[in-house]
């Protein structure tokens, strides 16, 4: 069950934030073995690895046109309906992330400057598989890829590839689908392969092997997302907050993995025990409780002094996902400043982050709330500068250029200068 800490000094913050999880050395060492077989055998290595680590014995790696098409027809209409539900408002939300034409500014006389947003061509997406598909990721990446503009976007998921996913990457123009798992999934996409093509940037969750695929190829010259970890909540609760609420929050992100991690803060302690209470009730009727139960057992409960010192310590911990759900929290949520994603008041469940309010739950974990911000359609688009100098802009700029190049010892950057003045 989650550890209890009243009062925590500042000085023993450090070790209260420590996540669990890390990838260990023989994992990295596994995960390059598969990277070098991936890049050296091409296809034939993930025919390989398919068999020995999914136990599935493939004649094809991609996904055919006729099995995406009828991928609808093995989902449910009610599960039709919430996706497309979710399309709408996560389409909205990402479209409005848009801008308009670039602004050009003319930073002096004759001299134009200007910033060009400019779609990444090759994405490549990982969706992890199993028995809990997560087609949600499908639409949290497929669509702002879609928005930004991405010519080429791919799909690689476990095999059998859920018809969920099939139909989500449907839903968002994706064709190119292929049932590769694991760190050779991150390695066909990073390396390319005779029936995958390769990506310039790799998005996407997954176990710690996935997590390394990830960092390793990243080492490589692969874009990827962000560094990514075991899912994370933080919930800043008082003595008006709902425990029962609170636990089911709680359990909702410890249901995703034994390494999730879940931290409660109030300045309750007769809160704290309650929600302890609800969450040994609610947790023996869920399906995934042993897993729940293994993540608890990493967690903490903090009671504070008071609920500015909660923020204090969020701020420190820098969560995936926040909840702040007290008298006064759209103020609290004022003082946030390393988060991923912040949920407001009582009716503000992250699970709607999860599917459907419209953010994305591409999030940064692991304490990098405090430097990444979560998936945008800014992460499909690179920008690439412009500018455009008239000869009176040169003239006005030339003795700045001239003097700062030969105080750089650099007299080629000012001759570049020069002998446009001399012999124009």
């Amino acid at each position: 069950m989650m550890q209890i800490h009243k009062y925590p000094d500042r000085e023993s913050w450090t070790k209260l934030v420590q996540r669990p999880g890390a990838a260990d050395s023989e994992k990295l060492r596994l995960v390059k073995e598969i990277l070098e077989q991936v890049k050296s055998k091409g296809d034939k290595a993930l025919f390989e690895l398919t068999k020995k680590l999914d136990k599935v014995s493939l004649t094809s790696l991609k996904a055919d046109q006729r099995t995406i098409a009828n991928a609808g027809n093995k989902i449910s209409p009610e599960l039709k309906k919430a996706i497309a539900r979710a399309y709408t408002n996560i389409f909205r939300f990402h479209n409005a992330q848009l801008k308009g034409k670039p602004e050009k500014i003319e930073t002096m006389p004759g001299v134009l400057c200007w910033r060009k947003p400019v779609a990444i061509e090759n994405i490549g997406i990982y969706i992890p598989g199993g028995s809990a598909p997560l087609f949600s990721t499908v639409l949290m990446l497929g669509i702002p890829a879609r928005i930004a503009g991405c010519s080429n976007i791919i799909v690689c998921s476990p095999p059998p590839v859920h018809p969920a996913i099939l139909y989500s990457a449907a839903l968002c123009g994706i064709k190119n689908i292929f049932g590769i798992g694991g760190a050779q999934a991150i390695g066909a996409m990073a390396y390319g392969t005779d029936t995958v093509p390769g990506v310039d940037k790799i998005f996407g969750p997954g176990n710690s092997f996935v997590t390394a695929a990830k960092q390793l190829v990243n080492q490589t010259g692969t874009a990827i997302d962000m560094p990514a970890g075991p899912s994370e909540l933080l919930v800043i609760a008082d003595g008006s907050s709902n425990a029962s609420y609170v636990a089911a929050d709680l359990l909702s992100q410890a249901e995703h993995g034994p390494d999730s991690q879940v931290m409660l803060l109030s300045d309750n302690h007769t809160l704290v025990n309650d929600v302890l209470r609800e969450i040994d009730s609610q947790l023996e009727k869920l399906p995934k409780k042993k897993t729940a139960r293994e993540a608890l057992g990493k967690s903490r409960a903090l009671v504070f002094k008071n609920l500015s010192d909660c923020m204090d310590f969020s701020n420190f911990y820098a969560p995936e996902h926040l909840i702040i759900c007290c008298r006064n929290a759209p103020a609290l949520a004022g003082k946030v400043v390393n988060a991923g994603s912040v949920f407001i008041g009582n009716y503000s469940p992250e699970s709607a982050g999860d599917y459907a309010s419209g953010t994305n739950h591409t999030l940064p974990t692991s304490g990098f709330a405090r430097t990444y911000s979560g998936v945008s359609v800014d992460s499909f688009v690179k920008h690439i500068t412009f500018q455009k100098i008239s000869r009176t802009g040169l003239l006005n700029l030339a003795d700045t250029i001239v003097t700062m190049a030969e105080a750089e010892q650099l007299t080629a950057h000012g001759n570049a200068v020069r002998i446009r003045i001399k012999n124009d």
